[in-house]
Order: structure tokens, then C-alpha cells, then sequence
């Protein structure tokens, strides 16, 4: 089994996953597909871009993304996209 050195925010993740403090979205399942549908939706013609976040900012993105089961980058897209179509 490879180690893996998590960095900060990682490491506040896994431990507030070990305290039990992250929790189980209701109908993960359904969440996950809507946000994915919603990223590759998006993505068909997708462009990189670079965008600067104070950490607190990038590490509360994280934890929510945790919270959905999502890659962060995929709830940053999903969001972005949902904002632009309202």
C-alpha cells in the first residue's frame, strides 16, 4: 500500500470524516448524477481557467464538495454553470 502525505486542508477533511463530523448527503446518489450531468453538460466545450481563492475560501469548497461525494473542481463547474443559467 502506497503513503500518501495529505497536505493541510486534506488533513482537516480526513479528520473531521474520522470525528464523524461529515455527514451523508440525502440522496447522494440523485446528487451526484445531477452534478455530474451538470459538469458534462459544461464540458463539451470546456476551457481551463486559473482563478485565485483565499484558502479558507478553497477549503470550505472542498469540504462541501466531500459532503456531495464530488471533486471540488466538478462542484466549482456545476455551481458556475447553474449561476450562468438561472
Amino acid at each position: 500500500m502506497k503513503y500518501y502525505e495529505l497536505d493541510k486542508e486534506d488533513q482537516e477533511i480526513s479528520d473531521a470524516f474520522d470525528r464523524g463530523e461529515l455527514k451523508p448527503v440525502p440522496n447522494a446518489k440523485k446528487e451526484i448524477a445531477r452534478y455530474i450531468s451538470y459538469a458534462r453538460a459544461d464540458s463539451k466545450r470546456s476551457k481551463n481557467i486559473n482563478i485565485r481563492l483565499s484558502e479558507r475560501t478553497l477549503h470550505k469548497l472542498k469540504v462541501k464538495a466531500a459532503e456531495k461525494g464530488l471533486p471540488y473542481q466538478t462542484l466549482v463547474a456545476s455551481l458556475l454553470h447553474q449561476y450562468t443559467n438561472r
